[in-house]
């Protein structure tokens, strides 16, 4: 049957292609070219010859061959048309031969998809199923049995009808002619009462089938049990909630405690302005000649109200770091400078306690970019703590090292008490002493060395300590190589104030016109602190008690109806009745006969931002209480001096 090679046939292989590529009947003999031609021919000499093509509509599909060795010319048309009728049951057998092996292939591929498809079917760990267009189960996997109790033959061309009550079926059946209708795959989540009368949510996936021409034959689907997932959504839901909540009450007690910092630096600095100014007053004698003992009672006075001051900044700048609220004000400064602006807090206390004060620097000096304000409260703090613990006739000494690509040190050292290495953990955490009894022999909050290492950390540096009881103390603040400049220079800078000498611009002027000062204050104590002060400098003070009658006094002066000279000066407290000063220094500043006027805003408030608020509200410069008078009057005359 259709050779492919004549080299593997041992019958009349070139015989039986030119029957079959002729596609006719053919009786030969011997004597024919072609049948001599044919090896088999040659060898085996047959007689008669006999070829029928076996044909499929037209087409060859195989040949009849016949021979006869010993008889010639022994066909004859009668066994052309008995083999011919042979040769069409012939066709027709060989065809159900093809279609019977096509079928046994068709059938055990099929079988083997089947197993193939049951087994992925089952591996699934959820609910599964295939549903042709009519919505009858075609397969089901093995928990969708054991949920439904059937056996997965039994389900097969099934409905839902058939397993679940009439409105799941309904609804079921919805869906997946809705899948089906739309080509696209749903995702739907539903809850569900199991056997025992829990509910469980279910999460069920339908897919549309296709098949090989691309149209749709039904649907796959899958079921999953979300009940956890859903729980758990529930508790993150519910966590975040609550989390929500706490961060609301976090942030409420931090604005309560900002408002309550806030108003205890007002109510506390209030005060101390007075006790503080007049103080300050008293000692410059601005009103009459006082005796050394009225004298040293003003200084401890003023000594107790500085002390005071101190424990209020340090409490506020410590509630400021915590609350990351407190910004570093970089710029560059002398190391020189800065050691011995430092040095001169603590060389009286040191002075009085006959305790040595020995400086070490670098003899090409250096410049450092830092917050200058807050590394010299670093440096007083550690300095101010060895003179308190060192007993009198010891030795304190703060040294300076540079190193190259290891920064900067400052290191504190002292002949004091010393610190047991039990407690060194304890000693940099706020509101915490050593000596906490009652009967303690040093004073103090405890609040320093927490500011100290703070402020440091602020810098991106360390704080570190070495000492041994009653062999004394060395702190060491290491500050990044980021901090030094390398730049050198000798230059040693000056306080701007130590720099500049003012003439008191009040003897400028006549004595019958001198420079008029506008004050707006409501606390009576600080108001007739600072008129005397400025009356006695050879100011004249106008008085009020909060914004809204400032405005009124400044306006009558505008427009010439109360008096012929306007304040050539504002002082402006911030915290006042009815209108306080950010309200009344906008209100001045938008009118245009008053914006000429300078404003310098005084505030008991020293919270973070208070002095842009200011600023931005119309103040030329702004000053926190208790203001060291001799500072206002500075102020004041450099004013006046830029008006003019």
């Amino acid at each position: 049957l259709a050779p492919t090679s004549t080299d593997r046939l041992n019958y009349p292989a070139n015989l039986i292609y030119w029957v079959k590529n002729t596609q006719q009947v053919q009786i030969l003999d011997a004597r024919q070219p072609l049948a001599i031609l044919d090896p088999y021919l040659l060898e085996h000499q047959p007689q008669s010859v006999f070829c029928l093509p076996i044909s499929k509509k037209g087409t060859a599909i195989g040949v009849l061959y016949l021979e006869h060795r010993q008889a010639a010319d022994i066909f004859t048309e009668h066994h052309k048309t008995v083999i011919s009728f042979l040769c069409t049951q012939a066709a027709i057998a060989l065809e159900n031969a093809r279609l019977y092996q096509t079928a046994k292939i068709a059938t055990e591929n099929l079988r083997i998809e089947q197993s193939y498809f049951t087994a992925l079917l089952n591996n699934i760990p959820h609910i599964a199923w295939l549903k042709d267009e009519q919505c009858r189960f075609i397969a089901v996997n093995q928990p969708f049995s054991t949920a439904f109790g059937l056996d997965a033959i039994e389900l097969v061309g099934k409905t839902d009808f058939d397993i679940a009550a009439i409105e799941l079926a309904q609804k079921y059946r919805a869906d997946d002619l809705r899948v089906m209708a739309s080509g696209e795959r749903q995702v739907i989540e539903e809850i569900i009462i199991n056997d025992r009368g829990d509910p469980r949510w279910i999460e069920t996936i339908k897919t549309p089938i296709r098949n090989s021409e691309g149209d749709i034959a039904g649907t796959v689907g899958i079921a999953l049990d979300i009940t956890d997932r859903k729980q758990a959504q529930i508790d993150l839901h519910l966590t975040n909630h609550r989390l929500e909540l706490t961060n609301a009450e976090l942030i409420h007690a931090t604005n309560l405690k900002d408002e309550f910092l806030a108003t205890m630096s007002h109510e506390l600095r209030t005060p101390l302005n007075s006790i503080l100014g007049l103080s300050e007053a008293l000692q410059e004698e601005i009103f009459g000649s006082l005796n050394d003992r009225q004298l040293k009672s003003l200084r401890t006075i003023e000594r107790s109200g500085r002390h005071l001051l101190s424990l209020i900044n340090d409490i506020l700048d410590l509630s400021k770091i915590s609350a990351g609220k407190l910004e570093l004000n970089i710029s560059t400064t002398t190391i020189l400078h800065l050691c011995h602006s430092s040095l001169a807090f603590v060389k009286q206390q040191a002075f009085n306690k006959q305790v040595q004060l020995d400086v070490q620097l670098p003899p090409t000096g250096g410049k450092i970019a830092i917050d200058e304000r807050r590394m010299r409260q670093v440096l007083i703090n550690l300095l101010g703590n060895a003179v308190k613990f060192t007993p009198p006739g010891g030795r304190i000494s703060l040294s300076v090292t540079q190193h190259e690509g290891a920064g900067i040190n400052f290191a504190v050292t002292d002949t004091g008490i010393g610190i047991d290495s039990a407690d060194f953990d304890k000693l940099f955490q706020p509101f915490i002493q050593l000596d906490s009894h009652f009967n303690r022999q040093y004073e103090g909050t405890g609040l320093g060395l927490a500011l100290v290492k703070q402020i440091v950390e602020l810098h991106g540096g360390n704080v570190t300590l070495h000492s041994e009881l009653n062999l004394g103390s060395c702190f060491t603040v290491q500050l990044p190589e980021t901090c030094s400049i390398p730049d050198l220079d000798n230059t040693l800078l000056m306080p701007f104030d130590s720099l500049c000498s003012h003439a008191d611009l009040s003897e400028d002027r006549e004595i019958a016109q001198p420079f008029v000062i506008l004050l707006a204050e409501d606390n009576e104590a600080n108001l007739n602190t600072f008129s005397s002060y400025l009356n006695a400098k050879g100011y004249r003070t106008i008085s009020t008690k909060n914004g809204r009658e400032a405005i009124s006094i400044l306006e009558g002066c505008a427009n010439d109806l109360v008096q012929r000279q306007p304040p050539d000066l504002i002082l402006m407290d911030i915290q006042m009745p009815e209108m306080n000063g950010f309200e009344a220094m906008i209100s001045i500043r938008q009118q245009p006969q008053l914006a000429h006027i300078p404003i310098v805003a005084l505030t008991a408030l020293a919270m973070e931002g208070d002095r842009e608020k200011c600023l931005a509200a119309g103040a030329n410069e702004y000053l926190t209480k208790p203001v060291k008078l001799k500072q206002l009057a500075t102020t004041i005359e450099e004013l006046l001096r830029v008006k003019a």
